[in-house]
């Protein structure tokens, strides 16, 4: 688990926020396509699509009927959102409390940035809580995979984005790896993606769960009837 689960000030798990933002020097792992004996293979990237992923496992897959497939966020990845945002919120009433016992708020700079760095703390949090917990949904018997809480039948364009592909359109699954290096860490990151008839790719997830995301991706690939290109590499 985080470290900034257990720190006790809110400036401590801002510091560990900026590491994790800081994770710029990523290091895709080269690839030959060749080796899985698809055309298309050579003419799709092998780069990752999402730069940075994370350290532990922020999705399951989870059968749902026969012709129903999807991801979930894991139980580590909604305990990681709900403590981002409660601690935001507990430094935020804890800290108010103790600056203004008789009520009367001060708006100086001081006690207002404190203030404020809570407060953006718990809506981080917040936000990682409601985007993370989305649904990724695959369903053969409308032929659609969909990313977020509006399904095919509320989305406004129907043609194939980041969000929305029609299964028939699916040519192969992509696992690739990258290797994330900040000030203080390192980890492996990995990415599942869907490769289209065309060469686009889409994001499916990305974790640090190497084993999980391949079985994940094989299940997955059996769903759908596609070959699995995996790429992964930890070296």
């Amino acid at each position: 688990m985080p470290a900034y689960f257990f720190n006790n000030h809110p400036m401590s798990m801002y510091e560990e926020l900026k590491q994790k933002l800081g994770m710029l020097t990523t290091v895709p792992s080269s690839v030959d396509p060749s080796q899985f004996g698809d055309p298309l293979a050579t003419q799709t990237a092998w780069t990752p699509i999402r730069r940075g992923g994370s350290s532990f496992r922020t999705h399951k897959l989870v059968t749902v009927d026969p012709s129903r497939i999807e991801f979930r966020a894991s139980l580590g990845a909604i305990l990681f959102y709900l403590l981002f945002m409660l601690f935001g919120l507990a430094f935020f009433a804890s800290f108010f409390v103790s600056r203004f016992p008789s009520h009367k708020p001060s708006a100086d700079l001081p006690v207002l940035v404190p203030l404020l760095v809570t407060l953006i703390f718990a809506a981080v949090g917040g936000y990682l809580l409601y985007t993370g917990t989305a649904p990724i949904v695959f369903e053969k018997g409308r032929g659609v995979f969909w990313k977020g809480r509006k399904g095919p039948d509320e989305a406004i364009d129907s043609r194939n984005t980041d969000k929305f592909v029609r299964l028939d359109q699916v040519h192969a699954l992509q696992l690739v790896s990258e290797y994330c290096r900040g000030n203080k860490s390192s980890y492996y990151s990995y990415e599942l993606n869907l490769v289209l008839k065309d060469g686009k790719r889409v994001n499916v997830v990305d974790h640090g769960n190497r084993d999980k995301i391949r079985e994940d991706a094989r299940v997955l690939a059996a769903f759908l009837g596609k070959p699995l290109w995996d790429a992964i590499t930890t070296s």
